[in-house]
């Protein structure tokens, strides 16, 4: 806990740390565990490069960010410190409060090409921990996680021995007293012991989590039009929004609040045909109707079954407002092309995304997105397919 772990290169298909990766910028993270103490953070100039490390409370709210749209880009030193804790702050630190002992914090960098990666990775090492009235930053902690959904269900026990000793060592907010009665009464909480639970309670969570984890796994409905939908709609905290936030847990974990970024997705056309790469896709956005933000925006696309990056050809992961010899329309429009084979058009050529020659999903990244994606003004193009290709 408390030490950084790096990513030195842009995600590709060899990476699978983490599901719906972006190929934009470079992630740092780190676990930190402020039971014992506050820690310092020492952040260097940014410049005008975008960068923003997000705050993660246990319960995957994004409560907080240091970075270019809440901070500046300027040098500074942080203390983040826990529920509870008072202490004098010294002259010049920034004070972040956090809602749970134990935080996740993801740095996500910006880099403008390849030839930018040795002077983002020399500033990733410019991001250093300092314990705050305590002995030290780092320390080890056991863990007993790493279950993936479809294992839940046929390991009841030791899932409730997670749940339980997550709820004890960091307490939920307070709406959340009401559900943590409730499942107190069935042998799940901080004050229960999953190996004294009957079997016909195991028998029973099994079953719940089974149906949790089918119904996660269903289609979402395509609400902002052309196939388009918003999983991901928190801002600090999804309070009592659970199904909201576990849709978010297997298919985009670490997603940061609307404000800081928004992921819309598609994984139907624009008349609700799943997306499959052996077909041909157009996106055309209008003069004027490209995104809006403050940041920047891409797109990528995303094996359906494993949410992961698919090698192609050329080695294009996303695309956006910073890939090089896109070609527009003469009004100033743009086409995507979305497929798994290299369009026979040369314009669509030069604007080609590929995607995985199965099932796929997109998404759209916004960061720093403009009120008209805020407020749901926005018209996103509609996925056309030109082509069967099955």
């Amino acid at each position: 806990m408390n030490q950084w772990v790096h990513t030195r290169a842009l995600l590709g298909p060899q990476n699978r740390e983490v599901v719906t990766p972006n190929s934009d910028t470079l992630y740092s993270s780190a676990w930190l565990d402020l039971s014992e103490g506050p820690l310092l953070l020492d952040v260097p100039d940014m410049g005008r490069r975008y960068y923003v490390l997000g705050l993660l409370d246990f319960y995957t709210n994004p409560f907080g960010y240091i970075g270019s749209r809440t901070t500046g880009t300027g040098a500074g030193t942080f203390l983040l410190h826990g529920p509870g804790w008072q202490g004098e702050v010294p002259p010049g630190v920034r004070v972040l409060r956090c809602p749970t002992p134990c935080v996740w914090m993801i740095g996500r960098f910006l880099v403008d090409g390849v030839g930018d990666l040795a002077r983002v990775v020399a500033l990733q090492d410019r991001f250093v921990f300092a314990p705050f009235g305590r002995d030290a930053a780092r320390v080890p902690v056991p863990v007993d996680v790493g279950m993936q959904p479809r294992e839940l269900a046929r390991d009841p026990v030791r899932y409730a021995r997670i749940v339980n000793r997550a709820l004890a060592e960091n307490p939920p907010a307070p709406e959340s007293a009401g559900v943590v009665e409730r499942i107190a009464q069935i042998g799940m909480g901080p004050d229960c012991d999953a190996d004294a639970m009957s079997a016909a309670q195991l028998k029973a969570l099994a079953h719940a989590i089974q149906e949790v984890v089918n119904e996660l796994s269903g289609p979402q409905p395509s609400d902002l039009g052309g196939g388009w939908f918003l999983p991901v709609a928190v801002s600090e905290s999804f309070g009592t929004r659970y199904p909201e936030r576990a849709q978010v847990a297997p298919n985009y974990i670490g997603a940061l609040g609307v404000e800081e970024a928004m992921y819309v997705v598609a994984d139907r056309d624009a008349i609700g045909i799943p997306l499959h790469g052996d077909d041909e896709y157009v996106l055309h956005f209008p003069p004027g109707g490209l995104p809006q933000t403050g940041a920047f925006w891409s797109i990528t696309a995303y094996d359906k079954a494993s949410r992961l990056l698919v090698g192609n050809a050329i080695g294009r992961y996303s695309l956006g407002e910073r890939t090089p010899d896109l070609r527009y329309d003469a009004d100033g429009g743009l086409r995507v092309a979305i497929s798994s084979r290299s369009p026979t058009d040369a314009v669509l050529r030069a604007n080609w995304l590929p995607a995985p020659a199965g099932a796929f999903y997109l998404a759209l990244r916004l960061y720093e997105p403009h009120v008209t994606h805020l407020a749901r003004t926005f018209r996103y193009p509609a996925i056309e397919r030109l082509s069967f290709g099955r």
